[in-house]
């Protein structure tokens, strides 16, 4: 028999399908495509999801659901068919409409984003509502402290409020406040389930899906200034080196004295003239939270990059007209360190209690292999990125400047975020490997958001029933009930963030449909066989410049994997290599409409646009064929 030897990598799992147990199907958005047999009723259904195959339906209103959005169900797939039957369900509206393609991604991405029902909406608390005698019953009063909230413009959510004194012996005292939503929801009702069932606040570029009904949301859980709010807190005792000396967890009522954006709070920092409480309070945080961070950085936590797109809309149609990539400032950072520092206490805490019911979230350390592509990039500019560690490879990044190319270090942590692996929620009795790699600590959990995350609802029982401020249930200690909570919660988180980004997606689009074709600067991220991946900084927009076209002649290309590069003709591209690429928007495909981006700079013969003629291509290329579609 002739043995070959067969390198590891040229082995494939295989497998082969015995049966089918259950049908995962559900309803899909997509598009008609309308038969060209006049009269026809027959008719194929393309899913906007590109993984399913196209559906056989029938319908008379073929005329009516062209270039529209519609939705459509599976009935069965006969086995001598290539195509599976189905029926129409809904007509959404026309393809490009904002609501219509905002209905799209949520249906898409699973969101569950129908209006509360009764039976929800029956167990919130009747208006006008106030503290009663019995909502006091295990609470601190604390509205005598100067406490205030730090968040986004236009939230209306908060969450989270602070507060900083100096006490009588000279330590500092620093609490968190968090929104106590549980003291509304309670385990069981239809507004818990509901709560549960849906486990994420879903943010979209120009919409908001709340987790719960907007009563509670925006008003009686929202920690707004001047209005007395029930709250959980944490309360610590530090020195002036943010050591913690005591921590005290109580449920309390408070009253925010002030509702600051990042900015005002900052304002206030750097003020020179401000003296008042709200003010020397944010400095003593401020203060406290640097020494915070720099601990933190000390342990290995990892400071990485992700260029966050905002959008500036316009305020009658409410159309992207400027995009721009966030910026934050020391204030942001502030309120960081004090929430991490709460929900790693919390997570102490919940745990000693409860060894084997408590919810907590981990991030895991990313296998060696994924950091090959980050590892090699930075050889690529003679920089050593050490990988062993967290803090190996924190302390690498710091390293990693260049002083004729600042920009090379984002560019580095921006890489460094796309080898990681997924934060999970899970079940301490179900684990044995709790640790958070991104954050080095040993120990964490979600406590700080529970107006807007599931998971830190539960956190917040778990704890009221550690310091005896409520009494507990069966669910709430059963390890296999919370495993299966904890199943959903990672699922819904998973789900937003993808919707999250479709939506971005589409107002990018929306953006340069309006703007028409541009050429900017960009970035090479990455290197493959027949492309570069290029970021935008101005814009925070990723996109791929492709050198292999159908119809035109292929251009001469050499990949080389390890350093990573591409020979193109003559020109070599290296990752972090500066470009010009001109983005455009392509509707050639109603359904599927996307960004393009081509080659400006460095020109090369054949492949590279020549920057003069792309302010003709606003007239003549796709513009025409998007007016086509448009009439």
């Amino acid at each position: 028999m002739l043995k070959t030897a067969v390198s590891e990598k040229m082995l494939k799992p295989t497998g082969r399908v015995v049966g089918i147990i259950k049908r995962n199907w559900r309803p899909y958005c997509g598009m008609l495509s309308k038969s060209d047999i006049k009269e026809s009723r027959r008719h194929l259904f393309t899913p906007a999801d590109k993984r399913i195959p196209r559906i056989r339906i029938e319908t008379r209103q073929a005329s009516t659901l062209e270039g529209r959005r519609i939705i459509v169900a599976i009935d069965g797939w006969p086995r001598n068919s290539r195509y599976p039957n189905g029926h129409f369900v809904k007509n959404l509206g026309d393809v490009g409409e904002k609501e219509t393609e905002t209905e799209v991604l949520l249906l898409e991405h699973d969101v569950p984003h129908q209006p509360f029902s009764q039976a929800v909406l029956s167990f919130l608390p009747k208006m006008p509502w106030s503290i009663t005698e019995k909502d006091m019953k295990n609470r601190e009063d604390l509205r005598h402290l100067c406490i205030c909230s730090v968040d986004p413009p236009g939230c209306t959510d908060i969450d989270d409020a602070l507060h900083c004194r100096e006490l009588e012996n000279g330590n500092l005292e620093v609490g968190v406040h968090i929104a106590d939503v549980s003291h509304f929801i309670r385990p069981g009702n239809a507004l818990d389930q509901e709560s549960a069932r849906r486990g994420t606040t879903v943010y979209l570029c120009e919409k908001r899906i709340d987790m719960v009904p907007e009563l509670l949301s925006s008003n009686l859980c929202s920690l707004k200034c001047d209005v007395d709010r029930l709250a959980f807190s944490c309360i610590w005792e530090m020195n002036h080196s943010a050591e913690i000396l005591k921590t005290k967890f109580t449920k309390s009522v408070i009253n925010s004295k002030a509702s600051l954006t990042y900015a005002e709070a900052q304002l206030r920092i750097d003020s020179a003239n401000m003296r008042d409480n709200i003010t020397t309070s944010l400095r003593g945080l401020n203060k406290l939270a640097k020494i915070l961070k720099k601990k933190r950085i000390e342990k290995g936590a990892l400071t990485l990059s992700s260029p966050e797109v905002r959008f500036h809309m316009d305020s009658e149609t409410h159309d992207p007209i400027d995009l721009q990539t966030k910026e934050l400032r020391e204030t942001n950072s502030m309120v960081e360190e004090f929430m991490l520092l709460a929900n790693i206490s919390v997570a102490k805490k919940i745990y000693e209690e409860f060894s084997e019911h408590a919810l907590l979230r981990k991030h895991p350390a990313p296998p060696p292999s994924n950091y090959e592509i980050l590892v090699k990039a930075a050889r690529s500019r003679n920089l050593e990125i050490k990988t062993d560690t967290a803090k190996s490879l924190a302390e690498s990044l710091d390293r990693a400047e260049s002083p004729t190319f600042p920009y090379l270090n984002t560019l580095l942590r921006i890489l460094a975020t796309r080898c990681m692996m997924q934060a999970v929620y899970f079940c301490s009795g179900m684990d044995n490997d709790f640790h958070h790699y991104g954050l080095a600590s040993p120990i964490y959990t979600h406590f700080t958001s529970p107006i807007r995350r599931y998971a830190d609802v539960i956190v917040h029982r778990l704890l009221a029933v550690a310091i005896g401020a409520d009494c507990t249930y069966p669910e709430l200690t059963d390890k296999h009930k919370l495993a299966d909570i904890c199943k959903n919660l990672n699922y819904r988180h998973k789900m937003a963030q993808y919707a999250q980004r479709a939506s971005v997606a589409f107002h990018t689009q929306l953006f340069f449909k309006s703007k028409g074709i541009v050429s900017e600067e960009a970035y090479i991220l990455f290197v493959r066989k027949n492309a570069i991946v290029v970021l935008i900084p101005k814009y925070g927009l990723e996109g791929t410049v492709f050198f292999e076209e159908k119809d035109k002649p292929n251009p001469r290309l050499i990949y080389d994997d390890e350093i990573p590069s591409l020979k193109i003709e003559d020109t070599v591209f290296h990752v972090f290599d500066k470009v010009k690429v001109k983005i455009m928007l392509d509707s050639s495909n109603l359904q599927h409409q996307k960004i393009r981006m081509s080659l400006v700079e460095p020109q090369i013969p054949g492949i590279s646009i020549p920057p003069d003629d792309i302010s003709n291509m606003n007239l003549n290329g796709p513009q025409k064929k998007k007016m086509k579609f448009e009439k």
